[in-house]
């Protein structure tokens, strides 16, 4: 079983006199940033030069460096920038300036599992995890919980990497909520999958096949959209409160009959099942890292923006977009209160 941490089990002390540089000011960096800072942490956040973000985190009450500026600054630089450009400005801005006891911390492990950046020998490598968008590790800390993280260390040049790892967990409302051990290898995996087959692939597709399907059939696009879109949080809502036999007891027996009858038929067992794995094999083999890195630097992203435009075209969103604007919660596009 997996080893578990809670707050009576870290000591955010290891904080006391160390300065924390936040690189990025997007979901996860304005969460971190405003957390630690709220716990009583020396923050500052780290942006490239004209950033649109950088007069927001000045007016969050947040003191903003340049990146390289602030990996100097910093004790611990945690990267909280888009993966595929961590690389570029680790080489770039922060690698220069990651001397001797110093930390290099990660939400995600994708560049150090695939080598994209590796850090020198005498700093410790830690990962602080939040399992939920950075906008949810920001409302629940607000609301005194937290998001369960992960933590894991790929390398203790100091011999405390794991207590100030946790220390850091502290401070952004983590281990309120638990703090599970594991690896970077087995973080990247296990995220790029679960994000593929299931949290984003899996149910993206999953939802506009069943909203294609009612409208094809005759039905309004708004009752297609409430039925397997709007509905879906709902849902989830209930299988994270107490997992699968919460929601059925929620549902009616009707529903739950169709879940049993039905859900092998949209999904077939070993077929979907095979697919999963070609798509893990793709993930622990190199296969999907190295068609993203390609995708960035190679062929200028045309066939993720080509996707990303597509999608916005679909009618699913056009009828969703209008949908939320005239529910009773208006045009409210805040997702600090997303999890609300």
């Amino acid at each position: 079983m997996a080893k578990m941490y809670y707050e009576k089990d870290c000591d955010i002390s290891y904080l006391d006199g160390k300065k924390i540089a936040i690189i990025g000011y997007g979901s996860q960096g304005h969460a971190h940033a405003l957390n630690l800072k709220d716990s009583g942490c020396d923050v500052c956040v780290g942006l490239r030069q004209g950033s649109k973000n950088w007069a927001n985190a000045e007016k969050a009450g947040l003191q903003v460096k340049t990146i390289e500026e602030a990996a100097q600054w910093g004790d611990i630089v945690m990267i909280l920038i888009n993966d595929e450009v961590q690389a570029d400005v680790y080489k770039k801005s922060i690698a220069p300036y990651m001397t001797e006891g110093k930390a290099l911390a990660f939400a995600h492990g994708f560049n150090i599992r695939y080598q994209q950046i590796v850090p020198p020998k005498g700093v410790d490598v830690f990962m602080a995890a939040p399992k939920g968008p950075g906008h949810t590790v920001r409302s629940t800390y607000v609301n005194g919980k937290g998001v369960p993280c992960l933590v894991a260390v790929e390398q203790n040049a100091t011999g405390d990497a794991y207590k100030i790892a946790l220390a850091y967990i502290v401070g952004i409302g983590g281990a309120r909520a638990g703090v599970m051990e594991t690896t970077f290898h087995d973080e990247t995996e296990t995220d790029l999958f679960g994000e593929q087959a299931v949290l984003c692939g899996g149910v993206v597709e999953l939802m506009k096949c069943g909203f294609e399907t009612l409208v094809e059939a005759g039905y309004e696009p708004e009752n297609a959209y409430f039925e397997c879109i709007h509905e879906m949080k709902l849902i989830i809502d209930l299988i994270n409160k107490g997992g699968v036999a919460a929601m059925n007891y929620s549902i009616s027996d009707t529903a739950e009959f169709g879940e049993y009858v039905s859900g092998p038929r949209v999904l077939p067992y070993e077929e979907t099942k095979k697919n999963m794995k070609a798509v893990l094999n793709d993930i622990q083999d190199g296969t999907f890292a190295g068609r993203w890195i390609a995708e960035n630097k190679s062929f200028g992203r045309t066939f993720f923006n080509s996707k990303r435009a597509q999608l916005a075209k679909h009618q699913m969103e056009i009828v969703g977009e209008e949908l939320r604007r005239n529910m009773i919660w208006g045009g409210d596009k805040d997702l600090d209160t997303a999890s609300n």
